[in-house]
Parts: structure tokens; sequence; C-alpha cells
């Protein structure tokens, strides 16, 4: 008997092991993914990493310089990338992006929904409410009765119809195909909503079941959907309200590392694995799952 330990090695140590037996990790090879938001901390990172694997990568973003500092770095090391401006929420946008992925690279493979994100108009002042607050005059300060309709469709077109858009353009080029998938992007927010996030948490809670959705929708045609729910991790939009500028913890941020069993934020690359793993036919009967990545946070009572 095989166990998957010894397996492992075999494949990693030994030079000569058959690469038949590890087909998993060089099958992404010539795949065409397309990521959006790729030109963020972590979509860059994602595409940097499935390069490595042999995809092509077509990197959509808002920025187009964005994107295209990504698809530069990738194509300088030796892989195959192109950047595209695109605008999750315009249809056009994306046929446009998606004309452009066919010519350049061929028809998509695997789509990685990764534009989404949260806006202050969707976001509360204080975690809880108290009768004070509505004797506070500071124009910049919100309670929930003062949260902007606006803000908070905002933030659930950016993050679901964000995700179901580019689905609806690039999920129809995987039909007939084998080994295609879509990867969304979820939140551990998901599963128990954080304070002060109201708009950003019920967004991505709607990611996680409509990820269930499309699994059961498209099981009979071969695309698998699943998506990953990460933690805390540091990137642009969050550092200014996780660390000072002197780079230490805020109070929220201490909250946060104490509430995380493994004591620390996630690095980009801890969403690497699972990613590949979710990408590659190593999950070939994997569809309608929702990985946490957050160093055990959903799992923690607080207590």
């Amino acid at each position: 008997m095989i166990f998957l330990c010894d397996f492992l090695k075999c494949s990693y140590l030994n030079p000569n092991f058959e690469e038949s037996k590890i087909n998993w990790i060089v099958i992404m090879k010539n795949k065409v993914v397309v990521l959006t938001g790729g030109g963020g901390v972590l979509g860059s990172t994602l595409a940097m990493a499935l390069a490595k694997r042999g995809a092509k990568l077509a990197i959509l973003d808002l920025r187009k310089e964005l994107a295209d500092q990504v698809a530069d770095q990738i194509n300088s090391a030796g892989g195959i990338a192109i950047g595209i401006a695109a605008n999750v929420l315009e249809k056009e946008s994306l046929i446009t992006a998606q004309k452009l992925v066919t010519s350049e690279l061929g028809s998509c493979d695997i789509l990685i929904n990764g534009a989404g994100g949260n806006h202050p108009k969707g976001t509360t002042s204080h975690t809880h409410f108290v009768l004070e607050d509505l004797e506070n005059k500071n124009p910049d300060f919100k309670t929930f009765f003062d949260l902007d309709p606006n803000g908070i469709q905002f933030v659930f077109n950016l993050n679901f119809i964000g995700t179901l858009l580019p689905i609806q353009i690039f999920a129809k080029d995987m039909v007939g195909k084998d080994g295609c998938c879509v990867l969304n992007i979820s939140s551990m927010n998901a599963f128990t909503p954080l304070t002060k996030i109201p708009a950003y948490s019920a967004a991505k809670a709607a990611i996680s079941n409509f990820t269930q959705w499309l699994a059961v929708h498209f099981a009979k045609v071969g695309i698998r959907v699943n998506a990953l729910a990460p933690g805390f991790f540091l990137t642009d939009q969050n550092r200014a309200l996780l660390t000072d500028e002197e780079g230490k913890a805020t109070s929220r941020g201490k909250t946060i590392i104490e509430h995380t069993p493994m004591g620390r934020y996630g690095e980009p690359e801890d969403l690497v694995g699972t990613t590949e793993w979710l990408c590659s036919d190593a999950s070939s009967f994997v569809t309608g799952v929702v990985v946490a990545i957050d160093g055990g946070f959903s799992a923690f009572s607080g207590v």
C-alpha cells in the first residue's frame, strides 16, 4: 500500500519517477486561465504560480497598467501571459476581453474571479450600535441607519455581479471541453459575518451560495465550480485598517490575530496550493466546495 506521503516523496524527490504518476502537477500545461482582478497582490501571486505550472494567463484588471506589469513578469520568467483592461461590471468590456483572449491564447479553460472589494459607504463606524450614536453629528460617522444604499449596491455589484458576468462570458467557452473549471473568491466572513462591513459580508455569502448553485447547474457539462474563502491577508485595500503608519497592528488588527489560531495574517502564497488543487485534475470529482484558507479563524469560537 502506498500512502500519500510516500507518493509525494517519490514524485518530488525522485527525478526518474514516472511523470504520468504525477500528472496533476503538470496538468496546467497549456491551459488558458483567465484571472480577473489579476493586477492585485493576491491575484498576481496566483497568476505567477499557475504560469509556473505551464498555464497561459490572461490577466484582466480595471487598470491595464497593473495587468501589464503582471504579464510582463510572467513573460520575463519564460511564461506566457497577456494583460487586458476589463471592467467586470460591464458586459461589453468582458466580451471584448474574451475576444482578445481567444485570439491571443485560445479559448478559456479556467476562470478565476479575483475581482472584488469593499467600500466605505457600506461600512459602519462602530462594531456595535449604542443609543449615543444617534447624537453623533460628525458627517463621517456612520451607523447602520446612515449606510448609503448606493454604497451597499456598489459592494454587492462588485463582488457578486462582478463574478456572475465573467462566468456568463467565459464559461460558455468551457462547454464541450475537458478539465474546465471556475474558481470564485468568497471569504471567511461568508461563514460568520464580520462587524462593521455588512455589505461585504452579505456579498461574499452570496458568492458561496452562488458557487454551490453553479456547481449543480454546470455538473452535466463537466464544468466544476468551487471557491476559496480567504481569511485575513494584508492587501492594499485593508492595510490602513489593520496596521498603523509604523506598521504595527491597529486595535482591529490585534483582535484579528488574537482570533486566528495560527497567530498571523495569511501570505499570498498561502492561497497557491489550494488554487492549484482546485484548478487541476487532482480535484476532478470536487465541485461546489468553499475552502477556508484562514489560519483557523472560522473554526475558533473566541473562547
